[in-house]
């Protein structure tokens, strides 16, 4: 079934959506929740709470790209339940080094004016992406969006640790030159 069927019948409030839903982007949408949680309770969980956050939004959003719509609400619940368990067992997992990592890079702002909006910062990591070769442009993506450990990501490309550690320091450095060059302080 296409898309904008799917969607079709989200805004009907038929429960075949959800059916639909599953059946096309379970798969994604699990494993998303799988590579932050390292758990298959809690991912399972978290799909279950996407088609909810989907058919809960629905209503009021009509998306443009379904995929990506549901990979952010996927994303969001399964990092909200990582914080969660994480806060219980104080432990320091995969998933919050990868995040660190990421956040490090970055210049903090001393004030509130320099709060930038969401479109802009949107705008500026989709065009550095899309001045990554494909292999960094997968590289960057599998590390920060979907939370793979080096050791995946190293096994996933065929490359040796040490060379995924040094193409992703070296992305993270000049993406932060970006962000600092545009005046974007998170």
């Amino acid at each position: 079934m296409e898309d904008k069927q799917i969607v079709d019948l989200y805004w009907e409030r038929s429960e075949i959506a959800i059916l639909e839903t599953s059946k096309k982007y379970g798969k994604m949408c699990y494993s998303i929740a799988y590579k932050i949680l390292r758990n298959n309770e809690d991912s399972e969980e978290c799909l279950n709470d996407t088609y909810m956050g989907a058919w809960n939004s629905m209503p009021t959003n009509r998306p443009n790209v379904l995929t990506a719509f549901l990979a952010k609400i996927t994303r969001t619940l399964s990092i909200n339940k990582y914080v969660y368990n994480s806060a219980q067992k104080r432990g320091g997992g995969e998933s919050t080094l990868a995040l660190d990592e990421l956040t490090n890079h970055i210049q903090s702002a001393d004030n509130t004016e320099t709060i930038i909006n969401e479109i802009h910062l949107s705008r500026v990591l989709n065009e550095f992406l899309d001045s990554l070769s494909e292999r960094n442009h997968d590289i960057f993506l599998s590390r920060y969006w979907e939370n793979s450990t080096i050791a995946e990501i190293a096994d996933m490309y065929g490359m040796n640790q040490n060379t995924v550690k040094t193409a992703l320091h070296r992305m993270k450095e000049a993406f932060r030159e970006i962000l600092i060059n545009e005046e974007i302080f998170i």
